[in-house]
């Protein structure tokens, strides 16, 4: 009985001492073996090795320390090549903002030309750029004769406009719309336009020592290599007049024949040029007038002849101004 104790007292010191020696040692054996599976092993990587010893990767491996040399940090390379992007379009925003300094001189240059042509306002019409033919050198010399008014018979309930000596007399408030001449289709030709030839219907009117050919409804004289526009004679009598002559009102019982600009009476004879008479209202007027301000009233001058701007029921139109002088 003795021996037997013996025995297992032997057995449980020896069980013991093998918990003490071999439990230790498999647990530096499992300790060696993590440390050996994260040199070499993909298993054990995949938890700690994260966090613990990422300084002996980058000394390692060349790949990680060239990124490290773009940014000097560990996230910084893409930021780097994002910044540097950044800046460019900050240049470009530059370049496009000079254009708008462009614009700038573009709005100066265009605001100064419709001052210059608002200045032009009011002018004596510039028949050069109309057509090329016409002379103006003798569309000057106006034949005042040809100009000359006839007073009205009616009596004026409007009190005359005075200034400079001179009272402007009419039967209708002045309305102000700008002076555009008249073109009475391509048989009618402005005064002043000069034609080497005429046509063979033209006939020949002697008025005054002044020989005239007259051809649909426009006078011409003889000038140098051809013929030259000039206003309607007062006295000449032709037997027709172009289909767009007007009828105009000129006393509560007379009327007027109106062609380009001259006023014509009937007669057995045909129908004969006469003066303008101051009342008279018409549609249009030819080229050849001057917008003249007298005071605060813009008239359109031809010769002797003052037409007003007026408006007849929402048309714009124009009367005959009678002109005379304070006593």
């Amino acid at each position: 009985m003795t021996s037997n104790k013996i025995i297992k007292n032997i057995k449980s010191i020896i069980f013991i001492f093998s918990l003490t020696v071999v439990l230790p040692l498999g647990m530096n054996a499992q300790r060696m073996g993590h440390s050996a599976s994260r040199g070499g092993g993909g298993h054990s990587a995949s938890r700690p090795s994260t966090s613990r010893p990422t300084t002996s990767r980058p000394s390692t491996s060349k790949p990680s320390t060239r990124p490290s040399t773009n940014n000097r940090s560990i996230n910084g390379g893409h930021k780097k090549t994002t910044t540097r992007p950044s800046t460019r379009p900050s240049t470009n925003k530059a370049t496009t903002n000079r254009p708008t300094t462009r614009p700038t001189t573009n709005n100066k240059t265009t605001n100064k030309r419709p001052t210059t042509n608002n200045k032009n306002k009011g002018n004596k019409i510039d028949n050069s750029k109309r057509n090329i033919n016409i002379d103006n050198s003798k569309n000057i010399n106006i034949n005042r004769n040809n100009t000359r008014v006839n007073a009205s018979s009616r009596h004026y309930t409007r009190p005359p406009y005075r200034y400079g000596g001179h009272r402007y007399y009419c039967h209708r408030p002045y309305f102000y719309h700008p002076y555009r001449p008249f073109y009475w289709g391509p048989v009618w030709h402005p005064w002043g336009f000069f034609v080497a030839t005429l046509a063979t219907t033209a006939i020949i009117i002697s008025i005054e020592n002044q020989k005239y050919h007259f051809d649909s409804g426009v006078y011409y004289v003889s000038s140098d290599g051809g013929y030259t526009v000039v206003q309607a004679p007062v006295g000449a009598t032709v037997k027709t007049l172009p289909k767009e002559t007007e009828k105009v009102v000129v006393n509560d019982t007379t009327n007027n024949y109106y062609y380009g600009g001259a006023y014509y009476e009937k007669s057995d004879e045909g129908y004969t040029v006469v003066p303008a008479t101051a009342g008279t209202i018409v549609p249009n007027l030819p080229e050849g007038g001057e917008e003249v301000k007298i005071g605060d009233i813009t008239y359109v001058q031809f010769g002797d002849t003052y037409y007003q701007p007026i408006q007849v029921d929402g048309k714009n139109m124009y009367e005959i101004v009678e002109v005379k002088e304070d006593e």
